[in-house]
């Protein structure tokens, strides 16, 4: 009976062992046969390093609707331009006459039959003196000569408020040298452009009561910045 037994009992083993598999079998196996590993996982992205929030910082990596550069930074607005920088403002010069200057005339103890004519802008713009005093003392018909020497470096320009200076030589002096004498009572001065004798109206200036003494020998000088220097001629 012993070996019945034996044979009994690796019978019942093996049945218990296709048991198991069988089992295992079941449940691995998602009813159509196929293995069921799971829902698939999108692969992650790296980890950001070092408190990184994942997000891209490169440079140049967004593009900016409005500007189109590519960089991401808006343009900074310009300031509108201003008669500082702009020549065709309002601060422009002109040429300085009649109609933007006031003219005095006074006489001067020194030089001797000197008088000296002073300038002073009266308008908005800087202006420009260009040459020397086309002065007219009563109805004379021509201009007197310039004093080439009284030249000076360069134009003479004039603020507003500002003032410029020109000497006139009335007579011959002690010496006699001049002829034709006479006693005026009226003078209006003249100006001239930048590249023209007509700079535009000119400008009356009163004279003393007892009018002034001229003779042919009358000249002027050049505009001048000072009035020493309108005087040393």
């Amino acid at each position: 009976m012993a070996a019945p037994t034996r044979s009994r009992v690796r019978l019942l083993t093996a049945a218990a062992t296709v048991a198991l598999a069988a089992l295992s079998l079941t449940a691995c196996d998602n009813g159509d046969g196929v293995r069921d590993e799971g829902a698939s996982q999108q692969p992650s992205k790296s980890a950001p390093a070092d408190g990184d929030s994942g997000k891209d910082t490169s440079a140049g990596s967004t593009t900016d609707d409005k500007t189109g550069t590519g960089t991401g930074t808006k343009p900074k607005p310009q300031p509108a331009s201003t008669g500082k920088n702009n020549p065709t403002a309002s601060t422009a010069r002109v040429t300085c006459n009649g109609s933007t200057v006031k003219v005095t005339a006074q006489s001067v103890s020194r030089p001797v039959n000197h008088m000296l004519l002073t300038v002073t802008n009266t308008g908005s713009k800087r202006c420009d003196l260009y040459g020397y005093p086309a002065v007219r003392f009563g109805e004379a018909q021509s201009v007197p000569p310039v004093i080439d020497d009284s030249q000076p470096q360069a134009v003479v320009s004039l603020p507003p408020g500002q003032s410029a200076y020109a000497g006139v030589a009335l007579s011959g002096g002690d010496d006699g040298g001049g002829s034709n004498g006479r006693t005026e009572k009226t003078l209006e001065v003249f100006f001239q452009g930048r590249n023209t004798n007509d700079g535009g109206p000119g400008a009356k200036a009163a004279l003393p009561a007892k009018g002034v003494y001229i003779d042919d020998s009358l000249k002027v000088t050049y505009w001048q910045q000072s009035m020493s220097d309108a005087l040393t001629w």
